[in-house]
């Protein structure tokens, strides 16, 4: 039988595990936290600091108004000048003799006189690239607003009897939403003979997929052209392969004529300089065009 255990030993045996810190059941240990998930990184767009340069800086409009207020104080000279002509030899050959032609002034329409900052803006925010549809319904919107100085350099221009031609590769179906977009931004356009399209037909002169030279070359059959403004190489002379090589080539006979004749005006969101970069393969996937960019950079 046993004996009981007289309270006074149960009550000091408890004191003594206390006292020693021996504990009567395991610790409880808090299950350690999860990690917080990392945030996700936006996808590289090479695109972000171009788009946003071209809508926030003020360099960019302080550019425009510039390179516009020059050739403004030039124009008038030129005009005054028979001699005057801004036309590349071979697009001038066929038309040589500037005897009687009326002057005129040539711009290009994307990024020279017309802003279109808000569709790369698009692109940029769902992820996607240029696309003739996207492009082609942004331009029907006919919302692009004028670039800084372009429509008091026109009206000048027109105002003086200069005749003001644009000429565009925007598609033949755009012409009369781009016509209506060039008013309505306030540019002078005598009707539709001042406006060259991409599907512009020139007798007896076959254009190269978008070059402009048989455009240009219609333009000399009746103007003698005081300036050209533009935002590619292509907008002023014809480029035969598109390198970087190629590029420097076209433009080495008339670097003379830059800020005289030519004005070139900034476009860093998009344009030949950027396809030369990767073999002007634009079915290349987007990481390797990417890749093939950044293998260009110099870095001495």
């Amino acid at each position: 039988m046993m004996k009981s255990v007289p309270t006074a030993l149960v009550a000091a045996l408890l004191l003594t595990a206390c006292a020693t810190g021996a504990p009567t059941h395991p610790p409880m240990v808090a299950a350690p936290a999860a990690p917080a998930p990392a945030p996700t990184a936006p996808a590289a767009d090479d695109n972000l600091n171009a788009v946003t340069w071209a809508q926030h800086a003020s360099e960019h409009d302080f550019l425009y108004l510039q390179t516009y207020r020059d050739a403004e104080e030039k124009l008038l000279k030129a005009m005054k000048d028979p001699s005057w002509d801004a036309l590349p030899k071979d697009d001038r050959a066929a038309h040589p003799s500037l005897k009687g032609l009326k002057p005129a002034v040539v711009l290009d329409v994307d990024e020279t006189v017309l802003d279109n900052s808000p569709y790369q803006a698009r692109l940029i925010r769902s992820g996607t690239e240029f696309n003739e549809a996207d492009w082609a319904a942004w331009c029907k919107e006919g919302i692009a607003r004028p670039l800084p100085g372009a429509v008091e350099f026109t009206t000048f221009a027109a105002d003086h009897g200069i005749a003001v031609i644009y000429i565009s590769n925007r598609a033949k179906d755009l012409d009369d939403a781009t016509l209506a977009n060039l008013r309505s931004a306030g540019f002078p356009v005598s009707g539709k003979e001042a406006f060259l399209g991409l599907g512009t037909f020139v007798d007896g002169c076959e254009q190269a997929g978008s070059e402009k030279g048989c455009r240009r070359q219609l333009v000399a059959k009746n103007y003698r052209v005081l300036m050209q403004f533009g935002d590619q190489i292509g907008d002023f002379a014809n480029v035969y392969g598109n390198t970087t090589d190629g590029r420097a080539k076209a433009m080495a006979p008339y670097t003379a004529w830059i800020g005289e004749r030519w004005f070139v005006l900034p476009n860093p969101t998009y344009g030949a300089w950027e396809a030369a970069m990767f073999d002007n393969d634009y079915t290349l996937p987007r990481e390797q065009r990417r890749q093939k960019k950044i293998d260009a950079l110099k870095t001495n």
